[in-house]
């Protein structure tokens, strides 16, 4: 689909991806892919902001239809990448503020208009990203040594005069031991986040990732982000390298990624002022919880922020 000046072609909606103040530059935007039912990428004027938005079909994006797509993995996944190459595109030339995925709006006027109505609220948004990335931080439990021979879940030898003692006494010990490893890499987690927040102008938590997203036997203990002042980006990343290695906190492993289009810190359903929000204007079609989306970080094609 091809979008013209006077607005998107008929008939169709338009997908909003991302808030800045200045404009992309104009051969990213037309180098960058939204999602692949659509038109190219433009770029909306809102008052005194701008909004890169996308035409797309509406037979493809009604509410109907995106529900039953994103309620398939392969689909979601495609919507996610698409939705985070848009972000990316407006990001070229200064912050943004990323849309929740699948914002649609029937139109370019109504789009504007929400965007124009909460403009005081989106320049303080784009005020505090300025100059500022995220950082994530996964913090698991280290992954215990494989058991020596003598495991104490074994059976007891027959013939053993306190063999029924002697297990239960190794199992309780084992189970003293585990809850105590917990307990210390718990606190080196916390320590951890404790030291890195220290260095960074906001942070949060995610709900931690499960052993099968993982792919790790030990436990996820910390999931979290940090917004960083460019000029503190030396300090948190050698920080980060001091946890990594490990030699201060051995009950824990630390992985960390970044520097990121600080997601984490943009979204709209933060607070009640902290940007648009689509459900209270009747005229977008779908705004699936933001919760539910795919965190960009796992994207494999996704590029760090420069």
């Amino acid at each position: 689909m091809s979008a013209s000046a006077a607005g998107p072609a008929a008939p169709g909606v338009v997908c909003a991806f991302a808030v800045t103040r200045t404009p992309p530059d104009p051969a990213g935007l037309a180098a960058a892919r939204g999602h692949e039912e659509g038109g190219p990428l433009r770029v909306l004027r809102a008052g005194g902001l701008c909004l890169v938005v996308q035409d797309v079909p509406a037979a493809l994006f009604d509410e109907q239809a995106l529900t039953e797509r994103l309620n398939r993995p392969e689909d979601l996944e495609r919507c996610a990448r698409a939705h985070h190459r848009g972000v990316e595109a407006a990001a070229g030339r200064g912050p943004v503020v990323p849309l929740p995925m699948a914002t649609l709006y029937r139109g370019d006027l109504t789009a504007a208009r929400a965007v124009a109505a909460r403009q005081q609220v989106l320049e303080t948004l784009l005020d505090r990203l300025r100059d500022r990335t995220e950082w994530a931080v996964k913090v698991h439990a280290a992954e215990a040594a494989p058991e020596a021979a003598g495991d104490p879940d074994a059976v007891a030898p027959a013939g053993s005069g306190d063999g029924g003692r002697g297990y239960l006494s190794r199992v309780s010990a084992r189970r003293r031991e585990q809850q105590g490893a917990r307990g210390k890499a718990l606190a080196e987690a916390e320590a951890v986040d404790a030291a890195l927040r220290r260095l960074a102008v906001a942070a949060t938590r995610h709900r931690p990732q499960s052993e099968r997203l993982t792919g790790r036997r030990a436990p996820q203990l910390l999931n979290a982000a940090y917004l960083v002042a460019d000029a503190r980006r030396a300090d948190f990343t050698a920080a980060l390298a001091r946890f990594a290695a490990g030699g201060a906190h051995p009950a824990v492993r630390v992985d960390a990624s970044g520097p990121w289009i600080p997601y984490s810190f943009a979204r709209w359903d933060e607070e009640p002022q902290a940007g648009p929000d689509p459900q209270a204007d009747p005229d977008p079609q779908a705004d699936p919880d933001p919760q539910a989306d795919p965190d960009p970080r796992a994207d494999p094609d996704r590029e760090a922020a420069s």
